[in-house]
């Protein structure tokens, strides 16, 4: 085939065209002329696959080239993920989003619209848009204005926490404070008396008539003072600006965080929000990142619970599970165990949601369900890492309790956590998911169930008689103990303690926490249960006695002799 004509004899042939030369710059405007128009052509043409697609697919079709598309839509995907899944959101409100994608049929452009409905709570839809409609929003991207994020990092002298501490002895001092303090100053002082007084969480509640001020101290929400309802709106709108969530929304959920710099180490601040007939309700979490690891004896675990953990953390695979509603000390008791396993020639992965406290030496990894990051699929990742002790945060569904297990049966020791009354109940809660009973009796090393328990104040314990009928029922309960712990147990006199309240401890006559625990160990009594498909909690416990467990309910006994706790608060917790 010879050479293709050039622009010259093409247009020489053209109708009405001179033969004498066409000048450079005329052939330039004629070519420009012609690739737009292709262009163009093609352009349509990509437009009616896009279409074709759509219609295959029951998606609607649209055609982004003219369509107007907010700066906060576009802000809705970040750019490096609009270009990697080809899907941009074009349209944002409160109250719906929609998405355009050149593949809807990728699964993870599926998975993101889930995940975007159920963190933004609005009605969504997906529609099929052609590359050159990718391609012009994309274009946008470059003419978003760059907004510097609010720096998550605050600034509190430690000369104002010291001055607050020092002004601050009890909750009605802390009222007569904030009375006097300015706005600007209010967040400054409530982080500063929640710290003194070594609260956990900090809680400002509005309510038809007052704004509440409480504190959780040792698990137990306290109200400390109350604000003016001029203030409320300010200070709600600070420490959202402090966690970089958006001040104008009121009307949905929203979660950040903060951290307090101070030379003796960092506090992260974990900010929540949600909206209540009289306004938002303000949760903030306060996380000292310089605690020092609790060690087993501080916990709460020691003589024949220690033992029995002791061994089975020392096993090379298996799962160890810890059990008891939110708030038991869970996480804290699976952190101990593993700073002690933390070892030169260990490799040790977590996955949590979230991390809340940093562990030298340990790998630790946050899921995070936008990305399709969560306990099952991160489980399949770690497990690529070749490690040798897992801590998972939670198994709450099939998918990741048969990866947990396989782990468990391969060569992995696996911690993690799961929500039952009691230790006895893991098992009927492992199969009502749908584990299969032959894999989960041999990968089930050990649970332990717990609670938190409030420690006596040292300086204002006192002895007390005990009534009638709480000496028969504390009695009753060291009949049923093993025979070892029971003959221990009844060589000492049954004396209790209380506190009675003083400044040390805000007149509470508590001080910390401490924890119960029950230690179940599988058995062959209870392997055949689950093999035979018998298993009820009752029997399972039963079982578990007859091999020696000690129950929570024991456990709290003992250390209620011992003067840790109360009777009261034992049976607060345990029933």
């Amino acid at each position: 085939m010879g050479d293709l004509p050039s622009i010259n004899d093409l247009l020489k042939k053209s109708k009405g065209v001179k033969s004498a030369p066409v000048s450079g710059s005329a052939v330039n405007d004629v070519a420009g002329k012609f690739s737009k128009k292709m262009g163009e052509v093609a352009v349509k043409e990509k437009e009616r696959e896009a279409m074709r697609l759509a219609a295959s697919l029951n998606l609607p079709h649209i055609d982004l080239d003219k369509f107007p598309i907010s700066q906060e839509a576009l802000r809705q995907m970040p750019r490096e993920d609009a270009e990697r899944l080809e899907t941009v959101c074009f349209y944002y409100t409160t109250e719906e989003f929609r998405l355009g994608t050149v593949n809807p049929e990728n699964e993870e452009v599926k998975e993101r619209l889930k995940s975007m409905e159920e963190n933004l709570g609005s009605e969504s839809g997906l529609y099929v848009i052609s590359q050159h409609s990718f391609d012009k929003v994309l274009e946008q991207y470059n003419r978003l204005p760059v907004i510097k994020p609010i720096s998550k990092d605050v600034e509190v002298k430690p000369e104002d926490l010291e001055k607050v501490k020092a002004s601050v002895s009890d909750f009605s001092s802390f009222q007569a404070l904030l009375k006097k303090t300015s706005t600007t100053d209010l967040v400054t002082l409530l982080l500063g008396v929640a710290m003194k007084l070594d609260a956990s969480d900090l809680h400002v509640e509005a309510e038809s008539d007052r704004i509440v001020v409480r504190v959780r101290l040792d698990g137990i929400l306290q109200e400390a003072a109350t604000l003016e309802k001029e203030v409320y709106k300010q200070l709600v709108s600070r420490i959202k600006l402090f966690s970089a969530l958006k001040i104008n929304i009121t009307d949905k959920p929203q979660d950040g965080r903060f951290t307090i710099k101070l030379t003796g180490g960092d506090i992260d601040v974990r900010v929540s929000t949600i909206p209540t007939v009289y306004g938002e309700s303000i949760v903030m979490r306060l996380l000292d990142q310089s605690r020092k690891g609790l060690n087993f004896e501080q916990l709460g675990l020691y003589g024949d619970a220690f033992e029995k953990l002791k061994r089975q953390i020392e096993r090379p695979n298996g799962m160890v599970i810890t059990t008891g509603p939110t708030g038991s000390g869970k996480t804290t008791t699976l952190y101990a165990i593993l700073e002690v396993l933390d070892k030169p020639g260990v490799k040790i992965i977590t996955l949590e949601d979230p991390v809340e406290y940093k562990l030298v030496g340990i790998n630790q990894s946050q899921i995070d369900h936008s990305k399709n990051y969560t306990f099952a699929t991160g489980l399949r990742s770690i497990l690529r890492q070749d490690p040798d002790i897992v801590m998972v945060g939670e198994i709450r569904d099939l998918e990741t309790a048969d990866v947990a297990i396989q782990a468990a049966l391969t060569g992995h020791l696996l911690f993690s956590t799961i929500h039952t009354n009691n230790a006895a109940g893991t098992i009927p809660r492992f199969l009502s998911m749908g584990v299969k009973p032959f894999l989960l009796s041999p990968a089930l090393n050990a649970v332990i169930g717990q609670r938190l328990v409030r420690r006596v104040c040292e300086k204002c314990k006192q002895k007390i008689e005990l009534a009638a009928e709480m000496k028969k029922r504390v009695e009753e309960i060291i009949n049923n103990m093993p025979p070892a712990v029971q003959e221990a147990t009844k060589k000492k006199d049954l004396i209790f303690y209380e506190g009675k309240g003083c400044e040390a401890c805000n007149q509470l006559g508590f001080k910390g926490r401490i924890g119960i625990y029950e230690i179940f160990m599988m058995n062959p009594a209870v392997e055949q249960m689950i093999l035979s498909s018998q298993v009820s909690e009752y029997e399972i416990e039963k079982a578990a006695i007859a091999d020696g467990m000690v129950t929570m309910a024991q456990d709290g006994v003992l250390k209620s002799l011992e003067g840790v706790t109360t009777l009261e608060e034992v049976f607060r917790v345990i029933e």
